[in-house]
């Protein structure tokens, strides 16, 4: 049986900073928008990846208080080091900045961690053996 991971789904407390977050720092874009049963859900999508993969998000969640060893995190490629150098220090200015750079052996590479409006950590990383759909970041 083939399968094909499409979206995550995530109740947020606030789903206006929430937005902001992901299509400033994760250069996600809205790409629905609709009220069901009286409350505003929206799917954010890559530029050009809305039919691959989306993030749902709905209202009326609780902030995360994810604790300091606990690792769970949204991952981001960038296409190079400067690029996890630029959005960690933009996240540090801001006060979101939860992991500095790190440069570690492969196949983890270099990376940096912020926390989005919600208290999810959410990974930047350079040099992951990881490819995109339009093919390998790095």
């Amino acid at each position: 049986m083939a399968t094909a991971f499409t979206h995550i789904a995530l109740h947020v407390a606030d789903l206006d900073a929430c937005i902001n977050f992901y299509t400033d720092y994760c250069a996600m874009s809205l790409v629905h928008d609709r009220l069901d049963a009286g409350k505003r859900i929206v799917w954010l999508a890559e530029p050009g990846r809305a039919d691959d993969f989306i993030i749902v998000l709905i209202p009326g969640g609780s902030r995360r208080q994810q604790k300091d060893d606990d690792f769970s995190h949204f991952g981001f490629a960038l296409p190079s080091r400067a690029a996890v150098d630029a959005i960690a220090r933009r996240a540090s200015e801001a006060g979101i900045l939860a992991w500095p750079t790190r440069d570690e052996a492969a196949p983890v590479g270099y990376y940096c961690g912020l926390r989005d409006p919600d208290g999810n950590l959410v990974e930047f990383s350079f040099d992951q053996p990881i490819r995109t759909a339009a093919g390998p970041i790095s």
